[in-house]
């Protein structure tokens, strides 16, 4: 392994004054996609999370703890500036993507409801977390996953060091998981040629010695580690031999029984385990403010493919009693296992059933580390610190703002559909957009005091009580600027005849140079008919650097090339090679191009090795002028 020393010395090294012994520490540990029964302290009779258990008997483990969303991204937003995603428009995890998008607006398309277009970038004007406690004296740092965003062009300011962090580590902000899996070599994720490592490791065990490293060397300086792990994503991988142990404790009758799913929990909690053993050998656990949580609800579905092979059709986990999982607005989609340790103030293997919301950890944090919230940041986050310490809680409501999801997943993800929720005390409004018959909202009403499942809808016994909490929803959704789903006025209209398309014609000006190629999925599967297969259009390019970025899916490695031709259809004046790495993931690609007086026509040849290959969010962007995208 090499040494990486000097990633952090340097930020370390600046002199500052001496710090009161009351601002702790921040230690904020964010697991991606873990679910509210996944842990043993949490109720899970099968995985095994002796680290978190411990963790948890040292403070108050939450009850009734919330993520800002069902899905990633918006809530990693809302801990980072403690609002809700309804206001900051990061509503879906596409800030992987490489399409800037920074204002709010609703969708185009031919779906039955319109939904929202997510922001692929978390804005530049926040003021966030990392942002004000640095500002505050602490050293900062990032480990870990991000996805808020990342750097295309020159000016762009969107990863972690642009906000707030001094050191990012191991900087993957295009990757939206851990690409083609969690143990060394890390090829497909981590770019960097100069992170190591012997083969076989988990890449949170790495990350949590580098955390390690960098509290080691925060001495004298109070300092915030954000690790937000990468496990339990998909995908679905896990060693063999803990497989094996959690096959041979399987229990049929246990919803929770998927072995591969359990042993990649396991991975997590090992990465835990070392992470606080770095803190005790610091010297500095009495005196750091633990926090952990998860970005949303447990993956209550079958995963589809596993590595090994053998256990896609078992559901990944569950989360009963609660209703669902990721991507879903019932319980089983926002509900998160909460942990806060502080010693001294909060007091040990203790639990509390107030409300808290991943929005609230921002002012909550800042307060308790004498740091504070720009006067013109509008907040949607509740400070916390004295209903930790026994007080009085805060907050009273739970919203969210989901505007996004189909039908046809619906069938699958229970509750994945454009919607938006409101907890007031123990009862739960949701509002489905456009999916009555007649294209109006349908309401469900439930009393999670009796019904944690959300099993009986109570609209038409208490209708009363579903317009208040409609009624509240509505001044949530105004005052936060939300995107709101809608009944799509053209769907279903007979559309002009038109003349039949040529063949090899696609949509958006495509061409097929290759074989069969169909949307499918939302994709464009294309299927190669040999070397020289290519997909062209026109690109009517001006003098100076294009960009094309584009996501490719291709079962093996390959080779691929983006050629330019004159405006006449001369002969090729540019030629640039791409490669992509193969495999069951999306992968990024993105190629500059050079024009050095004008090009006419776009050629993006396939990539060599797979029969057939399919292509997404084609984005082609000119010198100057505005991008073109093209979706399928």
């Amino acid at each position: 392994m090499k040494p990486v020393l000097t990633l952090f010395t340097a930020c370390l090294l600046t002199p500052c004054a001496a710090y009161p012994a009351d601002r702790p520490n921040v230690l904020l540990i964010l697991a991606d996609d873990l679910g509210v029964r996944d842990l043993g302290c949490f109720g899970s009779r099968y995985h095994e999370t002796p680290n978190i258990d411990r963790l948890a008997s040292r403070g108050l483990r939450l009850t009734q703890a919330y993520s800002a969303s069902p899905l990633c991204s918006p809530t990693r937003s809302s801990i980072m500036v403690g609002q809700a995603p309804a206001r900051t428009g990061i509503t879906s995890p596409v800030c992987h993507l490489p399409t800037v998008v920074l204002e709010k607006q609703l969708g185009s398309g031919n779906a039955r409801v319109q939904v929202a277009n997510s922001l692929t970038r978390l804005k530049t004007e926040y003021h966030t977390l990392a942002e004000a406690l640095r500002e505050a004296g602490y050293a900062t740092a990032h480990f870990g996953k991000w996805h808020l965003g990342h750097n295309l062009a020159p000016g762009d300011a969107y990863e972690p060091k642009d906000q707030g962090f001094e050191v990012d580590w191991p900087h993957t902000p295009k990757a939206a998981g851990p690409g083609g899996g969690y143990f060394a070599p890390w090829k497909k994720f981590i770019t960097d040629p100069a992170i190591e490592d012997e083969p076989g490791r988990h890449v949170d065990h790495r990350m949590a010695d580098e955390a390690g490293r960098f509290i080691r060397e925060s001495k004298g300086r109070p300092f915030f580690v954000n690790f937000w792990m990468f496990s339990v994503h998909s995908p679905w991988n896990a060693r063999p031999a803990e497989i094996e142990h959690f096959r041979k404790k399987a229990d049929p009758a246990n919803p929770q029984k998927n072995p591969l799913y359990a042993a990649m929990v396991k991975g997590m909690d090992d990465a835990v385990g070392r992470l606080l053993q770095h803190l005790e050998e610091s010297g500095e656990a009495e005196n750091t403010l633990i926090v952990f949580w998860s970005d949303n609800g447990g993956y209550a579905y079958p995963p589809k493919q596993t590595d090994p092979a053998g256990y896609a059709e078992i559901p990944a986990t569950s989360n009963l009693p609660y209703r669902s999982g990721k991507a879903s607005l019932y319980e089983g989609g926002t509900r998160e296992p909460g942990i806060v340790v502080w010693p001294g103030k909060v007091k040990p293997g203790t639990t509390a059933d107030f409300l808290i919301q991943s929005t609230d950890l921002y002012p909550t944090l800042l307060h308790i580390c004498g740091a504070a919230p720009r006067a013109d940041q509008k907040m949607d986050g509740f400070d916390q610190t004295a209903a930790l310490t026994g007080g009085p809680p805060p907050r009273t409501r739970i919203f969210c703002h989901f505007p996004h999801g189909e039908a046809a997943r619906d069938s699958v993800m229970d509750g994945f559909y454009a919607g938006s929720s409101v907890r007031d005390g123990d009862l739960k409004l949701i509002r489905f957009y456009a999916r009555a018959g007649d294209g109006s909202d349908e309401l469900e009403l439930y009393d999670l005091s009796t019904d944690p499942g959300e099993r009986r809808n109570l609209v038409r016994e208490q209708p009363g009580v579903a317009t208040r909490l409609n009624g509240l929803l509505d001044e949530f959704l105004k005052d936060t600027g939300a995107v709101i789903p809608r009944l799509n006025p053209n769907f279903g209209k007979v559309a002009p005849r038109k003349k039949a398309p040529a063949p090899d014609d696609l949509p958006g000006g495509w061409k097929n140079r290759a074989g069969l190629a169909a949307v499918r999925d939302g994709a464009l599967n294309v299927q190669t008919k040999g070397a020289g297969s290519f997909l062209g259009v026109g690109a009517g390019l001006s003098a100076g650097v294009s960009r094309l970025s584009f996501r490719v899916r291709a079962p093996s490695a390959g080779d691929g090339k983006v050629t330019l031709l004159g405006e006449a259809g001369a002969a090729e004046g540019l030629s640039v090679p791409y490669k992509v790495a193969g495999g069951s993931a999306w992968e990024t690609v993105t190629v500059d191009l050079p024009v050095k007086e004008k090009a006419g026509i776009l050629r993006l040849y396939l990539p060599s090795g797979s029969a057939a290959v399919d292509f997404d969010d084609i984005v082609l962007t000119p010198p100057q002028g505005a991008p073109r995208r093209w979706t399928f």
